[in-house]
């Protein structure tokens, strides 16, 4: 206790924020990035032409097209499977809860009513849209809202047949401690759903991957390189860390080596590298996906991805998992993607 006292006074002595302060800090900055959000899933046409040429056929023989689909599938498949129970679904970092509401459309569309939504966001105007929208939509009884930190949330019990998180996990500090949260908090035979970034932290390149964003950049006449998020012109590819300030990607390349030892997967499809640098907010708006040439350079940087994938010199930045704590059979796109293949080992 005093040790932990002196370095709190030998760091306000010095100027420096306290480990708890940088923390709320870096809350601050993460809810003020999303206080006004009302679209966090807003992608160029050019990530669209990318994913509906690959990613749909990838997806498409495990029964789903999307990762949208892939949550709905799941849950579906766990409201059929007890119809007689209320399937309790936990989403933790729900944000504006645009999923999950049309996930309940789209199961009560299906006649399956036996479900309800817990989520869990931090972020109060987030909440407000999100509980606002499901009245609305007439799915207010199907719907709890519970501001949380993930951070620091623990499950009362093992209650919850579904646990899932879209695009949050790579926000998460504390991963140690949600996933074992997320392990006490599933029922038997639950499932732990995700669709997140595993790249490298801040959503930067790493050494290799970067050779090859290179590569390809040198070909990028100049209106192609003005970074749209950043609002500056890039000659040459700026690596730029994203979790200097709130939460973004803070700890992304540690998701996946975490996952492998707290669960089992029972569905692993990673996709995505070097095309993201080119598909994503930053630079795919200047992309045209009507024109012939941007098609094909996007085109063969996927196929760069692919080849490294498989070579190993490249690692996946994106997945999609189905996970369980008992063991169980795993459903891969490639039987040489395995999780344990696709994890970046990091220096230290």
């Amino acid at each position: 206790m005093f040790s932990r006292i002196a370095r709190k006074l030998s760091a306000v002595i010095a100027g420096r924020p306290t480990a708890e302060q940088e923390y709320e800090q870096r809350l601050l900055s993460e809810k003020g990035q999303f206080d006004d959000c009302l679209n966090v899933h807003d992608l160029p046409e050019i990530f669209h032409y990318w994913s509906n040429r690959y990613l749909v056929p990838m997806f498409e023989p495990f029964g789903f097209s999307s990762p949208n689909d892939f949550f709905f599938r799941y849950i579906s498949d766990k409201c059929a499977a007890s119809p007689d129970a209320m399937v309790r679904i936990a989403s933790v970092g729900a944000g504006n809860c645009d999923l999950e509401i049309e996930i309940g459309k789209r199961l009560v569309d299906r006649g399956q009513q036996n479900f309800l939504f817990e989520c869990l966001e931090i972020n109060t105007n987030m909440i407000e849209r999100a509980n606002g929208q499901a009245g609305g939509s007439g799915l207010g009884a199907k719907f709890r809202f519970l501001e949380q930190d993930f951070n620091r949330w623990r499950p009362a019990a093992a209650s919850y047949e579904v646990i899932m998180a879209n695009q949050s996990l790579h926000h998460v500090l504390a991963l140690e401690h949600l996933f074992d949260s997320i392990r006490l908090g599933l029922a038997k035979d639950g499932l732990f759903l995700t669709s997140d970034m595993i790249g490298r932290n801040g959503h930067q390149r790493w050494p290799e991957a970067l050779a090859v964003v290179s590569r390809f950049w040198q070909e990028l006449p100049g209106p192609y390189r003005y970074n749209q998020l950043m609002r500056r012109q890039e000659r040459q590819y700026i690596n730029h860390d994203c979790s200097t300030s709130g939460f973004e990607g803070i700890r992304a390349q540690d998701i996946l080596a975490l996952l492998l030892e707290r669960f089992h997967f029972r569905l692993f499809l990673p996709y995505g590298n070097v095309v993201f640098v080119f598909v994503d907010r930053p630079f795919g708006h200047n992309f045209n996906a009507a024109t012939e040439w941007d098609r094909a350079f996007i085109d063969r940087v996927h196929a760069a991805d692919e080849q490294g994938f498989v070579d190993g010199t490249l690692k996946p930045t994106s997945m999609l998992a189905a996970l369980t704590v008992s063991p169980g059979e795993t459903k891969l796109r490639d039987t040489r993607l395995t999780p344990g293949f696709c994890v970046r080992v990091t220096d230290g």
